[in-house]
């Protein structure tokens, strides 16, 4: 048996009026959760068309001419707004019928560049028994056949598997919210042996320790710990007939251990350092977990996820932006102070899970409005936009 995919009814639309549109094809991302038992789709997003790509159309439509990179860098950026829980499933493509032979080759080989990518930057590891399998989704746009099937990308030899695809309504009415603040307070020195202080490649090793601390910290929710294998929302009263989404919220705190390292015996290493880094502030996080008896495991991963996933973003957004009004040339100053991006939460149509982005101090509403639109093709109000925290440094 293959994996069941339960989608967002509002998805079968948006897919049905992308087709009517499509010349000769169009692609996108699948965005949902994955759960031992089924994998959720809570949204679908087309990849932004190129600006250059109206000129190509005008020779026969051919598949080979599918931008490989600018698919990835879309899944990148994207997986970036996405809260913890939520994560790139898979790749869907429309095609016309003298495109579908050549479909399924195209789309396995963008869901292994796609995992790739996304791969690359994450400062956490899978654990052994995480689902992955990614959904390779292929519609006609002529017929309306829809055809569904999984590869899993820890296996390059993988072959396709046949998976279900359903729709359901209010898929995601009763998720469960977890949210807390990390306060964050990172020093990382900078070795003298390090080439032009290479601040990115610094700031990302001192990141990979910390993360390796949120991994092994411990998670109180609603003030108590509890045992990873029971369920979530054991003893909690179900309220039924209520078509509201009604997201349960949990409070949680994240303690680390105050020493590193399980062996009582350590050695203490002497490095010649020529300056340091310091993170400071208070971070916002937020995990979302479906309701169909999600494990306390499953919540804990989520939210542990999205700490560490917060934080390195916002490093490489700074970064970016750095380079781009900056240059890659780092002048030698005694000492600089960079405002990194405050994480701010938009509602998703329909659902009672929220999406994520980062804003700039001098960043308009109307960039954040524009990016919403360019890469999850979804219009925001400039009223639903929650800014989640204070200024970090």
């Amino acid at each position: 048996m293959g994996r069941t995919y339960l989608v967002e009814e509002g998805i079968g639309q948006y897919l049905t009026e992308l087709s009517t549109k499509v010349k000769p094809y169009v692609t996108g991302l699948l965005i949902g959760q994955c759960s031992p038992q089924r994998d959720y789709v809570i949204r679908a997003v087309r990849t932004p068309p190129k600006e250059q790509q109206q000129e190509e159309s005008l020779g026969p439509p051919k598949l080979a001419s599918l931008d490989e990179e600018w698919i990835t860098t879309h899944a990148s950026q994207v997986s970036r707004m996405l809260p913890g829980g939520l994560l790139v499933l898979g790749v869907f493509m429309i095609a016309t019928p003298e495109l579908a032979k050549d479909g399924q080759n195209a789309l396995r080989k963008l869901i292994f560049s796609v995992e790739k990518s996304l791969s690359k930057r994450r400062l956490w590891k899978p654990a052994e028994e995480e689902v992955s399998d990614r959904a390779a989704l292929q519609i006609c746009s002529a017929t309306k056949k829809v055809v569904c099937r999984t590869y899993d990308v820890q296996d390059p030899k993988s072959s396709a598997k046949p998976a279900d695809w359903k729709y359901q309504n209010a898929l995601t009415a009763s998720w469960v919210a977890l949210g807390c603040t990390v306060n964050v307070n990172i020093h990382i020195p900078l070795l003298a042996t390090s080439p032009n202080h290479d601040l990115e490649k610094n700031t990302k090793n001192g990141l990979n320790r910390w993360s390796k601390q949120i991994e092994d910290s411990v998670l109180l929710i609603n003030g108590q710990v509890k045992d990873e294998d029971t369920e979530l929302l054991e003893g909690q009263k179900k309220f039924r007939g209520n078509t509201q989404p009604s997201t349960q919220i949990s409070d949680v705190k994240v303690l680390t251990q105050l020493c590193q390292g399980a062996s009582p015996r350590s050695t203490a290493t002497v490095q010649v350092c020529s300056g340091s880094i310091n993170l400071r502030g208070a971070v916002k996080c937020r995990a979302y977990i479906h309701s169909n008896k999600p494990k306390v495991k499953e919540a804990i991963q989520a939210l542990k996820r999205d700490i560490i996933n917060t934080l390195s973003d916002r490093c490489e957004i700074l970064f970016e932006d750095l380079i781009l009004h900056e240059g890659p040339q780092k002048k030698n100053v005694g000492r600089e102070y960079h405002v990194l991006p405050q994480r701010l939460f938009v509602p998703v149509a329909g659902s009672s899970v929220m999406l994520s982005d980062y804003k700039f101090g001098d960043e308009a509403a109307g960039e954040i409005q524009e990016r919403f639109v360019e890469m999850l093709d979804q219009p925001v109000q400039a009223e639903d936009m929650h800014i989640a925290e204070d200024i970090s440094t």
